[in-house]
């Protein structure tokens, strides 16, 4: 149903540096970069996330109350996008874990980039 989301960003570079790493963790590659946008994905066809500087020139901030879920495959890919998140400037928002209240075999964790954004890397086991 989602065809793509993009994020704003203050710094281009640093975003761009920070989202290398995160998405990478989940098997996503940089598939480019136009001016003020960064698009990713994990094919070449279709970028599905995409980083960009705030279409009316304001600093970007994170909104209140939005999250990007971001599918794992993997425990493992989960822990990577958290331990690559706090290495490129992110902030721990819930540390990789079971999350049994949401049901039987998840397991997520929570960050914040550079901006604030939240993001979620979750495995449904």
């Amino acid at each position: 149903m989602i065809s793509y989301i993009t994020i704003g960003a203050s710094d281009l570079d640093r975003a761009g540096a920070f989202y290398d790493a995160v998405l990478g963790a989940l098997g996503n590659q940089r598939l480019w970069r136009q001016g003020d946008w960064i698009g990713y994905g994990p094919d070449e066809d279709h970028a599905t996330v995409m980083i960009c500087a705030p279409e009316n020139g304001q600093p970007a901030k994170a909104g209140n109350g939005i999250m990007v879920g971001l599918k794992a495959e993997s425990a493992e890919q989960v822990d990577a996008f958290h331990a690559a998140a706090l290495a490129h400037g992110g902030a721990c928002a819930g540390a990789p874990g079971p999350r049994p209240a949401y049901g039987e075999g998840y397991y997520l964790a929570y960050v914040r980039d550079p901006d604030g954004n939240k993001l979620s890397a979750f495995l449904k086991g």
